[in-house]
C-alpha cells in the first residue's frame, strides 16, 4: 500500500507542476487558452494572475515532493499537510471557478490523500 500511496503522491505533485508549467509559461499560447477556455485578449490580460496561481501549483508540487524523500515522521505529516491543501484548493476551484477542478484536482488529492493515510 506504501508504494501505491508514494505513486499518487508523486502523480498529484507532476499534475501541480504541469498546472505551473501552463499558467506561468503558457497561458497565452494554445495548451494555456486550452486550459482556460480564454480567447486571446482575455488570456493577456489574465496571464499575471494565471502566473501567480501556477506559483502556488508549483508550491504544492513541491511540498509533495518533499513529502516523498523526506524521512518519517516529517515525510507521512507533510504529504498529509499538502495533499489537504489540493484537497481543498481543489473544493475552493471546483465551487467557485470550474466545475472540472473537482475531477482534475480535488479527486486526485482526495485518493492520493486516502492511500497516504491508509498506507500509515
Amino acid at each position: 500500500m506504501n508504494v501505491t500511496a508514494n505513486v499518487l503522491v508523486a502523480l498529484v505533485a507532476a499534475l501541480h507542476a504541469y498546472i505551473l508549467v501552463l499558467e506561468m509559461f503558457l497561458w497565452e499560447k494554445k495548451p494555456g487558452r486550452g486550459l482556460s477556455g480564454f480567447d486571446a485578449d482575455t488570456a493577456r490580460a489574465t496571464a499575471p494572475l494565471a502566473a501567480n496561481q501556477g506559483l502556488y501549483n508549483g508550491f504544492l508540487a513541491a511540498g509533495l515532493v518533499w513529502g516523498l524523500i523526506a524521512g518519517d515522521p516529517t515525510g507521512f505529516r507533510v504529504q498529509v499537510f499538502f495533499l489537504s491543501c489540493v484537497l481543498i484548493a481543489g473544493l475552493y476551484g471546483g465551487f467557485t471557478a470550474n466545475r472540472r477542478i473537482f475531477v482534475a484536482q480535488a479527486l486526485p488529492g482526495a485518493l492520493a490523500l486516502a492511500a497516504v493515510l491508509l498506507a500509515r
